[in-house]
């Protein structure tokens, strides 16, 4: 093989060392680039529970119901744009560690 292909073998293995992609069904570390907003929003009641993925998908359960919503997820600052599977779009913001979802009022869940 020429020289500068082995070179670009060379950096293409130390970088694919370098970051490992997680193990199949988990989350790459929270320093590995992803958003403080992934993780566990709930209702004071607990009634609704909504996950952000790592993935930008979320999933939502209601009064006991897993998975009663799902969908995908966009984060711009502190704004969160989401489009449901079946279409329908919702917006949230989070202020003072506080996920305000259209009507809802989502805590972190720790």
């Amino acid at each position: 093989m020429k020289p500068n292909v082995l070179f670009a073998l060379g950096l293409l293995t130390m970088l694919t060392a370098a970051c490992p992609s997680p193990e199949p069904g988990r989350a790459p570390a929270r320093g590995a680039g992803v958003h403080p907003h992934v993780g566990m929003w709930v209702t004071a009641d607990g009634r609704i529970r909504q996950e952000l993925l790592p993935d930008g998908r979320y999933e939502e359960e209601r009064d006991g119901r897993e998975r009663a919503y799902t969908g995908r997820y966009t984060v711009t600052g502190d704004h969160i744009d989401y489009v449901d599977d079946t279409g329908f779009t919702a917006t949230g913001d989070v202020r003072d560690g506080v996920l305000y979802h259209e009507h809802l009022v989502l805590y972190r869940e720790r």
